[in-house]
């Protein structure tokens, strides 16, 4: 029976996403976690290796568009694998139980309430971040750019391996700030391919923690 409602929850999350716009994850880990009665850390696990297999074609389809910019993934890359790869190790020297639960909830919560606030502003967030009005920042000077898309990458990488959030809504609404300039279909395909790299290592790791369950992702 669980088999069915996974699959359900999964057909209902990826319904939301096309018409919203709103990350999996911030989605996904909630209804695990709330509906099914699934343990907060094995929701993340789960999610993180689900949405690196299930955004990876998303990815695909831009790298063939040409909607990818590759130097933007290798910065920010370049701050969330090392991050991705400490948070792991701390979260293992974690007592598995009240303690990495409640802190798995604690970041859930606080990266869902950014989501959300960004997608209802993300409108008015665009329009205040036109070419125009941002040309003479010293925030887009290219050593600055580099050393803040770095940085970026460390807030999303530790964001994501604690509770799967804020690959998607949180990283777009980052690269907005430092890349107004961009073409938003470029900065959506750069965000979805650095999300896809964070998320399968996030997600490998989860699953040496031994908090994934593959009969959940395969429902969903």
């Amino acid at each position: 029976m669980h088999g069915i409602g996974y699959t359900l929850a999964g057909l209902l999350v990826g319904a939301a996403v096309g018409a919203t716009g709103v990350g999996g994850g911030s989605l996904m880990t909630p209804v695990l976690i709330l509906f099914y009665g699934v343990a907060p850390a094995l929701a993340v696990g789960t999610d993180l290796l689900f949405a690196a297999i299930s955004k990876s074609f998303a990815v695909w389809l831009h790298r063939r568009n040409g909607s990818v910019d590759w130097r933007i993934v290798a910065w920010q890359a370049a701050g969330s694998v090392p991050a991705v790869l400490v948070t792991l190790w701390w979260l293992k020297s974690l007592d598995h139980g009240v303690t990495l639960d409640r802190l798995i909830k604690l970041t859930l919560s606080g990266a869902i309430v950014i989501t959300a606030l960004f997608t209802l502003f993300q409108e008015v967030i665009a329009e205040r971040l036109r070419p125009s009005a941002r040309l003479n920042s010293p925030k887009h000077d290219p050593r600055w750019q580099r050393g803040l898309t770095v940085a970026s990458g460390v807030l999303i990488g530790t964001v994501v391996t604690i509770s799967s959030v804020g690959a998607g809504v949180i990283g777009m609404m980052l690269l907005l700030l430092l890349y107004p300039r961009h073409e938003p279909i470029k900065l959506v395909g750069s965000d979805l391919a650095h999300a896809v790299l964070i998320t399968a290592i996030a997600g490998l790791g989860h699953a040496r923690l031994g908090t994934v369950d593959y009969s959940i992702s395969a429902g969903c």
